[in-house]
Order: C-alpha cells, then sequence, then structure tokens
C-alpha cells in the first residue's frame, strides 16, 4: 500500500529537478591583514625585525651612536651587536667595531662607554663591551636643532633652566603658539 500525498508523480520529477536557490551574494571582506597601512608605517617594524636578527633590541642605538658616546668615541667606534643571555633582557655585551689602534685607548674608556649606554637604555642593560678590529665608517654629525636662539623675557625664567637645546627649543615653539593668538585662513 502507497500513501497518496495528492501529488501526482509528474509533478514530483519536476521538483526533484528544480535548481537550488542561489545563496545570498556575500559581502566583500578583505583578506588578511586588516586595514591598509602606509609604508612609513611598515618601515620601522621592518628594520625593528632586521635590527633584532643582528642583536640589537633598539634601532635607535645604532642610528643615535654619536649621542650616546660623544663625537670623539663615535668616529672610531661603531656597535656590531648586543647579545643577552638567554631569557634575560639585562646583563648583556655590547660588541664593537673599532678602527686602527684605538682599542688600547678604548680598554680604558669601556666604563663610560657602559655607562652611557645604560644610560641610553635606563637600566643596566650592558654589562660588557667587546671588542673587535674592523672598518668603521663614520657616523654622520649630529645637526643641531633649527632654532638655538634665545629665549625670549616675555616666556618667563622658567625655561631658561632648561639644558637639553631640542626640548627647550620644542617648549618655546609651543609656548609662543599659545601666547599668540590664532589666525584664521584666508579665503579668497
Amino acid at each position: 500500500m502507497t500513501k497518496d500525498t495528492g501529488e501526482d508523480a509528474p509533478a514530483k520529477k519536476a521538483k526533484g529537478k528544480a535548481k537550488p536557490a542561489k545563496p545570498a551574494a556575500r559581502i566583500y571582506e578583505r583578506p588578511r591583514g586588516g586595514e591598509a597601512r602606509m609604508i612609513s608605517d611598515l618601515v620601522p617594524e621592518i628594520g625593528r625585525a632586521a635590527f633584532r636578527k643582528f642583536g640589537f633590541i633598539q634601532s635607535s642605538v645604532v642610528s643615535r651612536w654619536r649621542e650616546i658616546v660623544g663625537d670623539r668615541l663615535a668616529d672610531v667606534t661603531q656597535p656590531a651587536m648586543i647579545r643577552f643571555p638567554v631569557g634575560a633582557k639585562a646583563g648583556g655585551t655590547l660588541h664593537l667595531t673599532i678602527s686602527g689602534a684605538h682599542a688600547p685607548m678604548l680598554q680604558h674608556v669601556a666604563p663610560d662607554i657602559l655607562a652611557a649606554v645604560n644610560r641610553f637604555f635606563g637600566y643596566a642593560a650592558v654589562s660588557q663591551v667587546r671588542m673587535t678590529h674592523g672598518q668603521v665608517t663614520p657616523a654622520a654629525p649630529v645637526q643641531p636643532p633649527a632654532m638655538l636662539k634665545p629665549v625670549p623675557a616675555e616666556l618667563g625664567d622658567s625655561l631658561r633652566d632648561i639644558g637639553d637645546p631640542e626640548l627647550r627649543t620644542v617648549l618655546e615653539r609651543m609656548a609662543s603658539g599659545l601666547a599668540t593668538a590664532p589666525k584664521l585662513p584666508r579665503i579668497s
């Protein structure tokens, strides 16, 4: 016995051959990676990876070497890498490349170099200095800030006590910008 559902055979065949319904259109999603970023934002990350590969936690140690140790030592030394003990970020060894016959002099100045590098990091990151002879390319001299003029009297004595010229310049610009009335742009 067969049950009669009220449908005839040709209707069943037509139903079975019907095309499946189209799925709803998907909204475009950007494949992996998130939002687009400017290349200038990516360059420090790329440089950071390269510097870490060669033993530098901060690439600024290389780029600011002249500021860290001074002109005299920067002309004859160049940081090669910093090696830390496994799992530690303190007590590392700074490897320096030294030009010419400056090694005996630099052995005497090594504690000063250690102190300058640790001052730059803000903690005792480096505890030893290893020196190797090699070719040192002199680092570019540090350009002084553009505005090194005396502090105007109307800004007071508080800015004159600041020893860092860059910080003083920035604070002077900020104070003079706050003191002047904002200028509205001219629309012509």
